[in-house]
Formats: C-alpha cells, sequence, structure tokens
C-alpha cells in the first residue's frame, strides 16, 4: 500500500528554509512526498507535486476559506496517511480541510502569536482558531516552553510534545572565514574599530527593526549596524534611519541567501523580535560564535541564557537595549567568553541531532517510520 504525507504551509519560502531535510527523509523511507502552500512558487524538487493555494495573511480572508476548499478536495482524492502542517494560518485551514477524514495530522507550532502580554480581542481569535481545531490535531509538536505551557493549558491537541526547533544545517556556514567577514566589511565601508551589530529578519512589526533604529541613536559613533533581509516595512525603516541620522551607520542589503560572512563580519547578534518560535538566525550566531543581546520574549529566553550566552531586555525598550550593547563593546573579554558559551549550546540544535528527535516525536503517531533507513543521511 502506498503511504502518503503532505506538508502545508503559508509559503514555498517556510518550506524550503526548514523543511526540506524532511521531505528528504520521507521520500528515503518509502513515502510519497507532497506539498501545498501559498506564496510565490519557488523549486521544490524533494516534493512529487507540489499543490499551490491561495493563502493570504489575513485570517478570515475568503481567499482562505477557498484554500481549505481545495485542499479538503485534494485530501480526499489522494488519500493521505499523514499531514505534517506548519505555519499557524495554514496550519489552521488545514486542519479545517482535514476535518472528518482519518488521515493523521501533525501541527508543528513554529510560535504562537500570542501569549500573557497580547491584547485580549486578537488574542481570543488566535487562540480561538487553535481551541477549535484542537480536536483534529493528533500530535502538537512545540518549540519553547511557553507555546509548551500554553498548549497543555487549553489542550490544543490530543498530544503534546516538546521539540528543539526543526534543526539548523550549520554546515553552510563553515565555508565562511574571519577573512570573508573582513572582506564583507571592507565592501559595506565598516571601519576596522567598529563594532557591529547584525539582525537577519524579515522587516516587519513584530520583528521590530524600527526600535533597534531609536537604540542607535543612544549609541557612539563606532557601533553599526547590520540588517540582512526585505519585508514589507524596508522602505520604511530606510526612511526611519535618514530621519534619525543613523543611516551612515546603518546597512540595508536586502534578502541575503548567504549569512555567513555577514555573521563573520559582526561582533554581537541582536534582536529586537515580539515573539519567535525557536529562531533560526539567533542559533546561527550562536554557533558562528558571537553573544547575543535580545529582547526577553519566548523563543528568545529558551536560547539565550541571560549572563551565559548573551543578555536579555525588555521588549521594545531601547535603553536597555543600548546599555547592553555598551557593555559588551567596551568588555571584548565579556563578549568573547558569551561567543564560546553560545557556540557550544548551538551544537543541540543542529539538524543532525534533531531530525531524528522530530522524526521519533512522528512515530508516536505513525509507528511503522523505521528510523533507521534515515541515520545515514547526510544533514
Amino acid at each position: 500500500m502506498e503511504r502518503k504525507v503532505l506538508f502545508t504551509a503559508s509559503t514555498y519560502s517556510h518550506i524550503a528554509h526548514f523543511h526540506r531535510p524532511y521531505l528528504r527523509a520521507f521520500s528515503q523511507l518509502g513515502w510519497t512526498v507532497d506539498v501545498a502552500c501559498g506564496g510565490e512558487p519557488l523549486d521544490l524538487p524533494e516534493a512529487r507535486r507540489v499543490i499551490s493555494l491561495p493563502f493570504e495573511k489575513s485570517i478570515s480572508a475568503p481567499a482562505n476559506f477557498r484554500a481549505a476548499r481545495l485542499l479538503r478536495r485534494e485530501l480526499k482524492a489522494e488519500g493521505y496517511g499523514l499531514i505534517s502542517a506548519h505555519t499557524a494560518l495554514a496550519a489552521f485551514f488545514t486542519r479545517l480541510a482535514a476535518e472528518g477524514l482519518e488521515t493523521k495530522v501533525i501541527n508543528t507550532c513554529h510560535g504562537y502569536l500570542f501569549d500573557g502580554d497580547t491584547p485580549a480581542a486578537k488574542k481570543a481569535l488566535l487562540l480561538g482558531a487553535e481551541k477549535l481545531t484542537a480536536g483534529r490535531t493528533d500530535l502538537l509538536l512545540t518549540m519553547n516552553q511557553c507555546d509548551y505551557g500554553i498548549a497543555q493549558h487549553h489542550r490544543l491537541a490530543r498530544q503534546i510534545l516538546s521539540i528543539p526547533g526543526v534543526g539548523v544545517n550549520f554546515s553552510r556556514l563553515n565555508a565562511s572565514s574571519p577573512a570573508a567577514g573582513a572582506a564583507l566589511r571592507s565592501e559595506w565601508a565598516i571601519p576596522e574599530n567598529a563594532f557591529v551589530l547584525v539582525y537577519p529578519a524579515e522587516f516587519s512589526r513584530r520583528k521590530n527593526q524600527a526600535m533597534l533604529l531609536r537604540a542607535m541613536t543612544r549609541l557612539p559613533e563606532n557601533i553599526y549596524l547590520l540588517l540582512p533581509g526585505g519585508g514589507g516595512l524596508l522602505e520604511e525603516c530606510k526612511a526611519l534611519a535618514e530621519e534619525l541620522g543613523v543611516q551612515k551607520r546603518t546597512r540595508f542589503p536586502g534578502y541575503v541567501s548567504d549569512m555567513g560572512p555577514w555573521y563573520r563580519a559582526a561582533d554581537c547578534a541582536v534582536s529586537a523580535s515580539r515573539s519567535e518560535g525557536l529562531p533560526f538566525n539567533i542559533m546561527e550566531a550562536m554557533y558562528c560564535g558571537l553573544p547575543v543581546v535580545a529582547s526577553s520574549v519566548k523563543g528568545h529566553q529558551d536560547l539565550v541564557r541571560e549572563g551565559g550566552t548573551g543578555l536579555l531586555f525588555p521588549w521594545d525598550d531601547g535603553e536597555a537595549f543600548a546599555r547592553h550593547i555598551l557593555r559588551l563593546s567596551g568588555d571584548p573579554a565579556l563578549a568573547s567568553r558569551m561567543g564560546k558559551e553560545g557556540a557550544e549550546t548551538a551544537e543541540q540544535y543542529r539538524l543532525s541531532r534533531v531530525l531524528p528527535q522530530v522524526l521519533e516525536a512522528y512515530r508516536t503517531v505513525v509507528p511503522e517510520l523505521d528510523l533507521s533507513l534515515v541515520a545515514a543521511t547526510h544533514l
């Protein structure tokens, strides 16, 4: 009997960036692998076929309900044995589409977009969506302790397990040497004596690059900020940098596919995000030996040990952020010690360690997975 698995997500890019190793693993296990997602099409050679769905960001958009109807037709026609759902919006509509069908559903939570500080109306909507589909979730995988607690408290699935993210392929960063970092600094006209901060992220309200730009006005002229990434607020942040007079110390390279040289060019990784699941940018920076200064929110709190791998500051508190940067920039020994501990800590999130743990969790729902067949997979 043919075994089929369907991976779903709001965008092609999410699958491409985080889940291609899992598509390969299921293929190696003899499963037929399909993907259903929205957004800009990307090549996903590991999948037999890709189903494009008209997902839109607003949960109430009519297009999302059309996507659910299209997906339900596919589920009935294909008879998938397993659905692996990702991203909050796609996971909600995937589970609606699977209602009443026999296929097993695993939802991986990459970070709920609500917590105890979220406005009541927004939290009620987002938590309500999770409660509505909890009965159709055979297994829920969470990545940080806050989300695990939320899921347990509200019983958001038949079974809830915690995983250390989905794993990071650190090997792609190994090709970048300190020399590559020095060359990049020269290319982007960054002085040799600069203390360089890096924050690769999509430009959005949640990622909160604007706070970092405002905080730069509190920092001396030798502090530089690298902001790789694209997104809807990129131009707005460029304009803000001009308005604040920090544009000469800020770099906006746009989307960067190879982050290795950018980490090597930096002295410290930073993040101002409002919430996270278990962020790749922090894990990659730690692997590269950078100390971390990040907002004290879920996801960051799971990765950054205060005073050990880095420093945490209250969300949106530019003054506290600036104090931490001044402390690290003035104490090279402290920054070095934190970077070394971070590099050691990052090893537990390596893809080759995490992927078997995630597949072991899958086995609680699909016992026939023979993990010995993927033990030698190059990760």
